[in-house]
């Protein structure tokens, strides 16, 4: 199932919509896009409008995986994102996600998970926030609740959300911390145990799928 995910998202991505209908977005007051399983998109940081973003850079530090950052700029494609089912589900692409769904979130770039675990972020020490893994290889450690804030009950383009990590309770969030070297400019993306205005996220550009209608 996985593979159909990043199959179809390569597609979309690489503008071969093979006349399907699909197009890249922004976010407008008119049409609001809503978020279903196999659309790309990138997750803009609410207060610092910095995207979530890898690279194929190690941490310096905790576990040596693949560096998760914000990127200040708009137009980089190592920020986008596919959005996938949790493991063992029988959810299908073009699935609308609620509210309180647990989802992954696949770098588009190098194929890894966004995932969490215990070891200390490299400049605050809060809980480092990784990407791993790869096509064949996840575990729970990749799984997010998507959780809405306000009166929303679906995932949708305008609605202000927050992920939080199913294995260890924290909130992914960022912050005006910034690398200095490697990631020169780019901001610190950990992961914090409280509701904080800095944990919000949005999604924003992307490809999103239509609505699967249910038969």
């Amino acid at each position: 199932m996985a593979v159909g995910f990043l199959c179809l998202a390569v597609f979309l991505f690489l503008g071969l919509d093979l006349d399907t209908g699909y197009a890249a977005t922004t976010p407008t007051a008119e049409g609001v896009e809503q978020i279903t399983y196999g659309s790309v998109l990138k997750l803009m940081h609410e207060r610092t409008k910095f995207r979530l973003h890898s690279h194929d850079v190690p941490y310096g530090s905790g576990s040596g995986q693949q560096s998760v950052t914000g990127f200040p700029n708009v137009d980089d494609a190592n920020s986008y994102w596919v959005v996938g089912p949790q493991l063992e589900t029988s959810a299908r692409q073009g699935d609308s996600i609620p509210s309180g769904t647990i989802i992954r979130l696949q770098h588009m770039k190098t194929r890894k998970w966004l995932h969490s675990h215990l070891h200390a972020s490299p400049i605050s020490s809060n809980q480092e926030v990784s990407c791993f893994g790869g096509e064949n290889e996840s575990d729970t450690g990749d799984h997010w609740r998507v959780m809405i804030e306000g009166s929303g009950k679906t995932w949708k383009q305008d609605q202000r959300v927050r992920l939080q990590h199913v294995d260890t309770g924290i909130y992914l969030h960022s912050h005006d911390k910034k690398y200095q070297r490697i990631a020169g400019g780019q901001q610190e993306v950990c992961g914090v145990r409280d509701k904080r205005a800095d944990n919000v996220w949005l999604a924003a550009e992307g490809v999103y799928l239509p609505v699967t209608e249910t038969k």
